[in-house]
């Protein structure tokens, strides 16, 4: 029975790299067969194109899936600590040190460690990661007794690694060593055809995982999310689906759900223009001003100001101050009207965002737009 579960385990692992495209493909493919043996892999590519799922499918594919997946940041795995994170050490040697560690390679052993960021690390560190690598042992701070390990390694990062050692900022002898295998992801906007996919599987998780609303993509939104060109690759993807579930009122994502959720990161040329006309139209009713939502602005509508004029009541008294003539008194539809304008400015034109904000549904906000000849943001029928 262990062989069928570690196998379900890998193939499930494999699953989560979702897509149709060559690429998808030919990554599943490598994945199969770099994972049956021990040798190092080296994963290049953009942030945020799914480097870690690549090297946690290779782990769950391969003989030590049931061994400790140890992931370690680079990045933020400098200076003194270093050894003693990557290394561990003895109890008392140094202040602080009240008992001893093991450090992530030896809690990786029989398993695989995952180095994140790889090309963040610092050259003199750089040095004593090539040791552990080529001795496969490992000597805990305070410790002069040397400690064999059994680690596979995968090494990630964004950077050229290649062009780093030109540049003197990457140790040659250890980028050899850890480019045994190369695994290159691409950015999301070169595959836009894995899109539809995604998408699905990361709504299902969101439903899942934190109890949200079960959504599908309309075809127009869907349409959208394709034409965008991700700079923030597949975890952008994922952060502005999160948002348009929440900004939804029904089972299904609208493109008005998506709209100015995505602005914030960058976009196309096309898109750019879009948005700085929209921009331009909400300047022209009223003060521009950011949102704690990423990509999403206020406007404050400039309202002409009125001079009250105190109509005379019956009797020769007069009304209270804030009275007017009856022809400049607005009716409750002006009011409806006005505050329907308000917030489709502060929303970005953003429907579903707008109804919630009204407390209506979806559909009663889009009646009383077209009432009030406010369906594509005109100001008004003519």
């Amino acid at each position: 029975m262990e062989p069928v579960a570690s196998e379900t385990r890998g193939n499930d692992a494999i699953d989560r790299i979702v897509g149709i495209s060559q690429w998808a493909d030919q990554v599943r493919r490598s994945i199969e067969l770099v994972a049956q043996h021990h040798s190092s892999v080296l994963i290049l590519g953009p942030s945020g194109t799914g480097k870690e799922l690549i090297a946690r499918a290779v782990h769950a594919c391969s003989p030590r899936a049931k061994k400790p997946f140890i992931p370690v940041d680079c990045a933020v795995t400098t200076g003194t600590l270093f050894a003693s994170h990557m290394f561990g050490h003895v109890k008392g040697s140094f202040t602080g040190a009240t008992s001893s560690t093991l450090g992530c390679f030896r809690a990786a052993d029989s398993g695989t460690i995952f180095l994140d960021e790889i090309g963040e690390m610092e050259l003199e560190l750089q040095a004593k990661l090539l040791r552990v690598l080529q001795q496969r042992v490992v000597v805990p701070v305070g410790s002069h007794q040397e400690i064999k390990v059994d680690v596979r390694v995968l090494a990630a990062t964004n950077r050229d690694l290649a062009n780093e050692v030109q540049f003197g900022r990457f140790r040659e002898d250890l980028f050899y060593r850890l480019n045994v295998v190369a695994i290159r992801t691409i950015p999301l906007k070169e595959r836009t055809e894995d899109i539809p996919g995604l998408a699905t599987r990361y709504l299902a998780e969101l439903s899942a995982r934190h109890g949200m609303p079960m959504c599908a993509l309309a075809p127009e939104a869907l349409e959208v999310l394709q034409q965008y060109a991700w700079p923030g690759n597949v975890r952008e993807l994922e952060n502005v689906l999160e948002r348009a579930v929440m900004f939804s009122s029904g089972d299904q994502i609208d493109p008005d759900a998506l709209s100015g959720l995505m602005v914030a990161g960058g976009s196309s040329e096309s898109q750019v223009e879009g948005s700085l006309a929209q921009m331009a139209m909400a300047a022209s009713r009223g003060v521009v001003s950011p949102t704690p939502l990423p990509g999403v602005y206020r406007v404050e509508p400039k309202i002409d100001p009125t001079p009250s004029q105190p109509a005379a009541a019956p009797g020769g008294t007069e009304a209270g101050a804030d009275a007017s003539s009856d022809e400049n008194w607005p009716t409750l539809a002006d009011v409806e009207r006005m505050h329907l304008e308000r917030t489709l400015a502060a929303t970005m034109q953003n429907k579903s965002l707008a109804a919630k904000l009204l407390g209506i549904d979806r559909s009663v906000l889009r009646r009383k737009l077209q009432r009030y000849g406010l369906e594509e943001g005109a100001a008004g029928p003519e």
